[in-house]
């Protein structure tokens, strides 16, 4: 599987994919053949190639939409990112739907992106934020969300898969503790469309979001899949070309949803690499990458476990994500030293600033597996830690 990754050079162990994931030569070929050979612009040309490149990225949508089990690719909206789905999200749908005494619950482990736009919209709306904590072995306590919620709150947000202790969400279950107040589901998927299949419909949740480049996809390029009607009842966020009906300067009426919220020339390409990126993740079969990722989990964790001055975080069944703290050694250290010996981890808060105060460290060190990580990548993250306990005594 390696093989499939040109910039993953022989002895490299890449353990950063929770941060991004590698590209695939299929994606690149794809990124690289609609800049040099096929591009143009999309849904304005009356030329063949503006037309066939509007073929192609409508398809990708389409494509995008049957990965997700979506009901109509007209429930996918492209965006930047995951972080420009759920401001998106607070400031079309919360700024029109949300007014003071409002409450959204959120949990202990949700990245930054997950956190800030809802900071933003209480400060706009007066809203409230109320905090889930989290089980013993970090998973988000929806025993205690069910005791937390109330008519008041009107969205809970949270993370499909934890991007610092890879536990993962019963989304199911939350949908129906959200549904039981009327209050909608926002799911960060970032860290699960990945490793595991996604069915939005069978998750019964109101609005699912991810970034493109943590599924073997380019940068700039993410989506917002959300409730028809819900997308329907949304105000544009940006105005500009693509997303109007008519213009005057008395009165601009809008584009239906999706275009309605994709204002400007769009990632065109980074919607033909993300195509390519899905059909490359489904050729090797989802749940055979969830089972690849599990057993390099299961031996790092058995392995780690073995070195007393190491502290592991999170579930022992984490999705894809092991991190750690070695005693007396500053994750940024630790980083440095793994990277002397050829292996590639984050060190850091990770953006989940607050999720480490809960674990009470400053930081962590994390391993993340993608479908090119193997046995031998442990083996030398292993040894690398071993490094680390020599070096600092």
């Amino acid at each position: 599987m390696v093989a499939d990754f040109p910039a993953i050079p022989a002895g490299w162990a890449y353990l950063d994919t929770a941060a991004t994931a590698q590209k695939p030569q299929p994606v690149i070929d794809a990124i690289a053949r609609a800049y040099g050979e096929t591009y143009a612009t999309v849904h304005r040309g009356v030329y063949q190639r503006s037309a066939d490149m509007t073929l192609a990225y409508e398809a990708a949508r389409e494509r995008v939409a049957s990965f997700l089990h979506a009901g109509s690719a007209n429930e996918i909206v492209f965006v930047r990112g995951a972080t420009e789905a759920i401001n998106l999200v607070a400031a079309s749908w919360g700024d029109t739907h949300l007014k003071a005494g409002d409450r959204i619950l959120l949990s202990q482990l949700e990245h930054h992106s997950n956190i800030v736009p809802w900071q933003l919209l209480r400060d706009r709306r007066g809203i409230e934020i109320d905090v889930a904590p989290l089980t013993q072995d970090g998973q988000i306590d929806l025993d205690a969300v069910e005791a937390m919620l109330t008519p008041q709150h009107k969205l809970v947000a949270l993370a499909h898969v934890s991007n610092v202790l890879g536990s993962t969400l019963d989304v199911r279950r939350a949908a129906d503790l959200a549904h039981g107040v009327g209050a909608k589901l926002l799911v960060d998927g970032c860290q699960a469309v990945p490793r595991m299949t996604v069915d939005v419909a069978a998750l019964d949740c109101d609005f699912y979001v991810f970034s493109g480049h943590k599924l073997y996809g380019p940068t700039g390029i993410g989506c917002l899949w959300a409730r028809p009607e819900l997308l329907e009842a949304m105000p544009p966020w940006q105005g500009g070309g693509s997303m109007i009906d008519k213009v005057s300067f008395a009165r601009t009426t809008y584009a239906p949803p999706p275009t309605r919220f994709e204002a400007g020339t769009p990632h065109i390409v980074g919607a033909l690499g993300l195509h390519a990126a899905i059909d490359y993740v489904e050729s090797i079969g989802l749940d055979a990458i969830h089972a690849h990722e599990t057993a390099l989990v299961r031996q790092t964790r058995a392995a780690l476990r073995d070195l007393n001055s190491v502290t592991l975080f999170g579930p022992e069944d984490s999705a894809g994500i092991v991190s750690f703290a070695v005693e007396g050694v500053h994750p940024h250290d630790v980083g440095t030293i793994l990277d002397e010996a050829q292996v590639a981890i984050r060190a850091g808060h990770h953006c989940a600033q607050p999720l480490m105060e809960v674990l009470g460290v400053p930081a962590t060190a994390r391993a993340s597996f993608g479908v090119y990580n193997g046995p031998a990548d442990v083996d030398a993250l292993v040894k690398g830690i071993e490094r680390v306990r020599r070096i600092f005594g």
